[in-house]
Parts: structure tokens; C-alpha cells; sequence
């Protein structure tokens, strides 16, 4: 099916839009039902926390108060972390798939069924696994940066009907700012392309910084994307150095004419000058 010939009539577009939007919705009520039948159980995503907290020191993973304390040291950079944390998911995704369904439909359609399945995936293990973040977790030490500094994106944990707070594993800001990246550099040429993976490398230290996820939190939303992409079926792209040359119009094989069979070479006949100069004893 020709996704950019659906696109160009009237009708295939506004139902493609529709089922875009319906799929969204459909996310955010799932995610909406996540937050209800995790209700009550905080004091197991607080057991859950404490355990990713000293399963990561076995892994000998550094702590993350070594990334929180050089934000805390000014206000401007965990101001900044915050904003970052708040601001940028969100809009950023958006804005990607919105150029990749108007410039790149093929990568776009492979982009929003990772970010589907991801999302999916984070949501049954959110339900069965339910993890307070590190800035929940008085084991860590570490603040909420959000709630002391601003801004913040979440309320009291017991009151907040919003969002879920005890699904910190797996990290959906990382695994959705790293999808966004790949899709990136796969659509677009050059060295400084590989620039975009700056997004998800930034937005990990800011999770672990503002303590809204623990390392282990990214490192499951890398596997678990990585194991979707594998699974899903590449964009077909055209390789340029195995496209045949432009050939014009041909032109008509000429043959040339065959030789007359009677026709032979005739011998010179030697002239008086020609026998005068002949050498000697060479007759």
C-alpha cells in the first residue's frame, strides 16, 4: 500500500488522522487504568525501590547522587534539568512523528509502532512491578528536584490522578527520546547526524539527576526498545549505487557492407627512377 498516495486524497487522510488520534487516546486511557489498579501500593513500589537501589550497587553502577550533586550545586543547571524533564519529552516526540507522517511515512509508521509496543510493554510491567522513583525512596538520599526548585511536573504521590508515580521502570522518557533519535539519524545524511542521540544520552543524566529514575530503569527501556525495533520490519530504502544509468533513445546498429569478392589489390609496377635507385646486387 502506497502510504504517500493514501495520504495526498482528502478521505485517506482524515482517516488516517482519525486513527492516529484514536490510537492515542486509546494509549492514555490503558495508561489511565494502569494508574487505578496500581492504587494502594505504594508500599511495594517503596520494597521495590530500596531493591533496585542495592541490586545497582552489586552491579557496582555508580550512585546516582554522583549525578544529582553537581546539579544541586547552582540553582540555573537543575533548573534547567527540570525544564528539560518537563518540557522536552513530550513536545520533542511529538514534533518528530508529526515531520516523519508529512516527510517520511514509512519511518514514521515503523516509529509509532515501537513507540506503541514500548509503551505497552512499560505498562504491563508497571502494573506487575510497581517502583518508587529514587526521589521517593528515602534509601537514596537523593531530593525531588522538581518539587524544591521547579518546575514540577507531578503532585503528592497519594493524590495524583494524573500520572503514575510508582512506574519507574522502565524509563519511558529514555526509551522514547532514544526511538526518536534512531528515526532520526535513519532519515537524515551526514556525520552530524549521529548528533540526535545526544537527546537520549541528556535526557538519562536528567532522569537520574532530578531522581525521577534509577540507571537500571534506562537501561530496561534500551533493551526492551531494542528487542521491538529487532522485531519490527525495516523501511524499504532505495540504494542509489544500484539504480541503472539514464540510457537515451538507441540508435540503430549500422553494418557495414560487405567487401566485393572480385575485387583485388593491384601490383605496382616498378618505374625507371625506381630501378636506378635500387642498390646493387639486388636484382
Amino acid at each position: 500500500m502506497d502510504t504517500r498516495r493514501g495520504a495526498s486524497r482528502p478521505g485517506g487522510a482524515l482517516r488516517r488522522t482519525a486513527r492516529e488520534l484514536t490510537l492515542v487516546a486509546v494509549l492514555f486511557l490503558a495508561y489511565k487504568a494502569g494508574r487505578q489498579l496500581v492504587a494502594g501500593r505504594a508500599g511495594t513500589a517503596l520494597a521495590n525501590g530500596e531493591r533496585i537501589w542495592w541490586l545497582e550497587r552489586l552491579l557496582h553502577l555508580p550512585d546516582e547522587a554522583l549525578v544529582q550533586a553537581p546539579l544541586l550545586a547552582h540553582e540555573l543547571p537543575v533548573r534547567l534539568a527540570n525544564s528539560y524533564y518537563a518540557y522536552v519529552h513530550f513536545p520533542a516526540t511529538v514534533l518528530c512523528l508529526v515531520w516523519l507522517y508529512l516527510r517520511r511515512p514509512a519511518h514514521y509508521l515503523r516509529l509509532r509502532r515501537a513507540l506503541a509496543a514500548l509503551t505497552g510493554a512499560a505498562m504491563v510491567l508497571h502494573v506487575c512491578v510497581p517502583l518508587a522513583p529514587p526521589r521517593l525512596t528515602a534509601l537514596t538520599g537523593l531530593i525531588d528536584t522538581g518539587r524544591r526548585y521547579g518546575p514540577s511536573v507531578y503532585g503528592p504521590p497519594d493524590a495524583d490522578q494524573l500520572s503514575n508515580q510508582y512506574a519507574a521502570m522502565p524509563s519511558l522518557h529514555v526509551g522514547w527520546a532514544l526511538a526518536v533519535a534512531l528515526a532520526l539519524v535513519a532519515v537524515t545524511a551526514g556525520r552530524w547526524r549521529w548528533l540526535w542521540l545526544a537527546h537520549p544520552l541528556v535526557t538519562m543524566v536528567v532522569v537520574v539527576g532530578t531522581g525521577n529514575h534509577y540507571w537500571l530503569d534506562g537501561v530496561v527501556a534500551v533493551a526492551l526498545l531494542g528487542l521491538i525495533l529487532a522485531a519490527l520490519p525495516r523501511p524499504a530504502t532505495v540504494d542509489h549505487r544500484c539504480v541503472p544509468p539514464v540510457v537515451g533513445p538507441s540508435r540503430p546498429h549500422v553494418v557495414p557492407p560487405p567487401r566485393r569478392a572480385g575485387r583485388r589489390r593491384t601490383t605496382k609496377v616498378p618505374t625507371a627512377a625506381d630501378v636506378r635507385l635500387r642498390p646493387p646486387g639486388r636484382g
